[in-house]
Parts: structure tokens; sequence; C-alpha cells
């Protein structure tokens, strides 16, 4: 399978994708601050720098994209360059488990959630943390 784009183009599209900020997430921090929950973006302080955390409470959520992450539901190995992202993925998922397991010692309540969940079921998700926020 070949690319249709130049390598100019194709790295122009890669580098404009988000790794912060991104829809899933914000939806998320919307409805969170609406029920009055208090939290930090992207804390450097806490282990794993999480895409939601509370130290106090010692909350980390973490919002995976798909692709990024290699949901079983959702992913697609791409046709082109596929030795490479299968090599990322992994790697992706190994950092994953690393910080879960680092947080976890540390005594965090560890949330993960896929962007497809949150983009089926926002409220549920909120839900899900409001009860681990306590």
């Amino acid at each position: 399978m070949v690319d249709t784009v130049s390598k100019k183009t194709r790295s122009m599209i890669m580098s404009s994708i988000r790794s912060k900020n991104t829809r899933p997430e914000k939806k998320v921090r919307r409805l969170l601050w609406a029920s009055g929950k208090r939290f930090r973006i992207h804390d450097v302080k806490v282990f794993g720098t999480p895409d939601i955390s509370n130290k106090k409470r010692k909350i980390a959520i973490f919002v995976d994209g798909c692709f990024w992450h290699g949901c079983g539901k959702c992913y697609k190995q791409p046709k082109t360059n596929s030795e490479f992202w299968k090599n990322k993925i992994v790697r992706n998922k190994k950092r994953r488990h690393l910080v879960q397991a680092v947080l976890k010692k540390e005594n965090y309540k560890v949330l993960e959630f896929w962007e497809h969940e949150i983009d089926q079921s926002p409220d549920k998700i909120v839900a899900r943390i409001s009860r681990a926020w306590g």
C-alpha cells in the first residue's frame, strides 16, 4: 500500500494532531467542572502527567485516544509503515502500565477512559469519576 500524500503533507497532518486538550478531554473536564469538581490538567508534579488530576484526593484520570493507545474496539493497524506503528502502540501501552503501577504505589486512584467511551456516554464517565472522587 502506497501513501496517497507526500511525506511533507503527511508530516504536516501528523504534526497537527493534538496530544493535550483534545475534544474528549475537554468534554470530561467541562462536565466535571460543572459538577463542582476541581482539578489540575496535565500536572507535571503527578507522575505520568495525567490529563486530569487532583493531588489532594489522589486521583489521576487519563483520556486515551483509540488510535494512539491501541483500543481493542476501534484500533486499525495502518497499512503504511505498519512496523513503526505496531512498535509505537506497544511502547505507548508499556508506558501506560508503568505509569499506572507507579501511581497505584503512591495510592492514587487511576481512571482511564477511551475516546469512544466518552463520545458514547460522557455522563456515565463523569458518574464513575464522581464515585471515585468520594
